[in-house]
């Protein structure tokens, strides 16, 4: 009985190190620092199109929030996602329901530029407030890759 009980638990301690050696590397988020944040309003090509959210016939004011990424990984990160609180004029959250804010494409190693758009309802009053800004993001793309009628699968 007792051989039974310290066979098993070698047998449990050898897979369970042999798992270690063969699972895959965990994607964790990198944290990325933003800062030196300032805005200026959108170029007239940005405004083409521009939509509002929900629909409706609101007026938006459209901004690009810029500054710098500080990336420590020492690798490139995709997909980051900002997060930020913004405020108008008088105080008031202007995205007050959103946590993210939106999305780096690419973020190198280092420290480089961003630029992101943002709207803005027209009722928000500028000069707006940029506070709490930071960025996480992956090592590699974790979101689906879409075909393009040129490119062929694999």
């Amino acid at each position: 009985m007792r051989y039974k009980t310290l066979s098993c638990l070698l047998i449990t301690c050898i897979l369970f190190l042999s798992s270690l050696l063969i699972t895959p590397v965990a994607w964790a988020l990198t944290p990325i620092r933003l800062f030196d944040l300032n805005y200026k309003e959108c170029p007239p090509e940005l405004l083409e199109g521009n939509v509002s959210s929900g629909g409706g016939s609101f007026i938006e004011q459209c901004f690009l929030v810029y500054g710098k990424t500080e990336n420590k990984s020492g690798k490139a990160v995709v997909d980051a996602d900002v997060f930020g609180l913004i405020f108008d004029a008088d105080g008031n959250n202007v995205m007050e329901n959103r946590g993210r804010i939106g999305t780096l494409t690419e973020v190198p190693a280092g420290i480089s530029d961003f630029e992101m758009r943002i709207s803005v309802p027209s009722s928000q009053a500028a000069p707006l407030s940029l506070e709490k800004f930071k960025a996480t993001g992956f090592a590699q793309a974790v979101r689906p890759y879409y075909y393009t009628e040129d490119e062929e699968e694999f």
